[in-house]
């Protein structure tokens, strides 16, 4: 049982530790997944009920981010009608296809006017895919590596973090932020080696975990969440995708955040509360304007 020091601050991490251990109070886990498509088609007219189930579950923040420039819109009109909600703009390599090189125009444009928005936190969803056939063609990959690098220069410019798709593109996704050099971001649904996860961490970023990591074959992912340093480590569920094992294949949502976060503690062998407190910090630490938001 910890032993309270009368020369603690009121209310800092360790003076309301010794009041729990105490049972003096009561803390509520708080969580924040910085990573889901609330505005999907799947959620349909349910989002605001999504966002309020996640809210229930001491969901704090969902950071929304954008895949074009047609739900441009719809992220921040989302993120201004809930308390939990926070937005990112950019062009998603799944998008890229149908995306015209005006976009980019039209995205700095977008940031320039989002940054007096409190609501507004990074630049996303970027980053490269070479997982789906079309965009492993020799002319998609270079219109992908376009769009990608010209969104790194945008967060250079505003000095926002990026909100990275990394699927079997991770040297390639390193090559660009080593040459074009960002204030961090999150590598989100992070699947990489130890080697690619610590460039990340070297470069400012924090790793993204969610409904992946619940799958007990998913042994090298598990791994890595147990064994990377926690303050590398942030959680997500990227819903309505990536369904956590007792839901798949069913539509993810954000209510079931505090439950992967109980996977992440198992793991790690940690309180659930420990690793709410310590990944909501590294969320906000990686996104100042998030943190403006607590």
């Amino acid at each position: 049982m910890k032993v309270c020091s009368l020369t603690w601050k009121l209310l800092s991490s360790e003076f309301v530790e010794c009041l729990e251990a105490f049972s003096i109070i009561k803390v509520p886990m708080m969580w924040i997944d910085t990573h889901c498509h609330l505005d999907a088609a799947e959620f349909a007219d349910q989002a605001d009920a999504v966002a309020h189930r996640a809210a229930d579950q001491q969901v704090q923040m969902i950071v929304i981010p954008a895949v074009e420039v047609a739900n441009f819109a719809e992220v921040g009109r989302l993120a201004h009608a809930h308390a939990n909600c926070s937005y990112a703009l950019g062009i998603h390599p799944i998008f890229v296809p149908q995306a015209q090189e005006s976009d980019l125009q039209v995205l700095r444009e977008a940031v320039g006017q989002a940054m007096s928005d409190p609501r507004f936190v990074a630049i996303g969803e970027i980053g490269l895919d070479f997982f789906v056939p079309l965009l492993t063609e020799p002319a998609m990959r270079e219109k992908q590596a376009h769009f990608y690098a010209e969104q790194l220069k945008i967060a250079r410019d505003f000095d926002l973090p990026v909100l990275l798709h990394v699927r079997r593109s991770q040297d390639q996704i390193l090559k660009h932020l080593r040459r074009i050099k960002v204030p961090g971001g999150i590598a989100h649904a992070f699947n990489g080696s130890f080697q690619q996860a610590q460039i990340f961490i070297d470069l400012d970023f924090k790793l993204g975990f969610g409904g992946a990591m619940t799958f007990t074959r998913a042994l090298q992912l598990r791994r890595l969440a147990s064994e990377l340093p926690l303050e590398s480590i942030v959680l997500e569920t990227d819903a309505p995708d990536i369904s956590p094992a007792w839901l798949h294949p069913e539509k993810n949502s954000p209510e079931q955040l505090p439950r992967i976060g109980e996977v992440l503690a198992e793991l790690r062998n940690m309180a659930p509360h420990d690793i709410a407190r310590a990944t909501s910090d590294n969320a906000r630490t990686v996104m100042p304007r998030l943190a403006a938001l607590f």
